[in-house]
């Protein structure tokens, strides 16, 4: 014995078919309310796409705390772990600024001639210059404290000349 369940009584009868439809629900065509959404002017597509430029821009700032916590974890003495991580800090601004206009590309905007340009987008670029930068000087702080970088006098005594003595002593 099998029951079929008839759905299109239930949808005549149901106390919610008279709620409105959700915020973003389009009916189909062949309801009587259809909503017809107008497309956005370009300028503010070009207002969207600048604002993602900036956040896109201050990326590498945004990811300095967890480096800088790695940097903590990995300790100060010079072990192969510690040396990988220095490493890709040290590398990764190299081949965010080699690769710079190919990055800001999908955010230029539609009014641009050529969206490989140097100047198109420039305060968002020479932000993210001044953002792997700062990214750079604390992969350089690490190495100093690591003790990497030859700061003190004592590093450079290999490439010290000495000059002749005041006094020589023939006998």
């Amino acid at each position: 014995m099998s029951k079929n369940l008839e759905y299109s009584s239930l949808e005549s009868s149901s106390k919610w078919r008279n709620l409105p439809p959700p915020p973003g629900f389009a009916k189909s065509a062949s309801s009587k309310t259809t909503t017809k959404k107008s497309a956005p002017p370009p300028s503010s597509y070009d207002q969207l796409k600048e604002k993602r430029a900036f956040d896109f821009a201050t990326a590498p700032a945004k990811s300095l705390p967890m480096q800088a916590f790695m940097l903590y974890m990995s300790g100060g003495g010079v072990q192969i772990f510690s040396m990988g991580i220095v490493v890709m800090l040290l590398l990764s601004p190299f081949k965010n600024l080699a690769g710079i206009n190919e990055a800001f590309v999908p955010f230029a905007p539609s009014t641009a001639k050529d969206p490989k340009a140097f100047t198109t987008l420039l305060g968002q670029k020479l932000l993210y210059v001044a953002c792997n930068a700062l990214t750079l000087a604390v992969g350089l702080w690490k190495c100093r404290s690591m003790g990497l970088l030859p700061m003190g006098t004592g590093d450079w005594l290999a490439f010290e000349t000495r000059g002749i003595a005041p006094e020589i002593s023939l006998f």
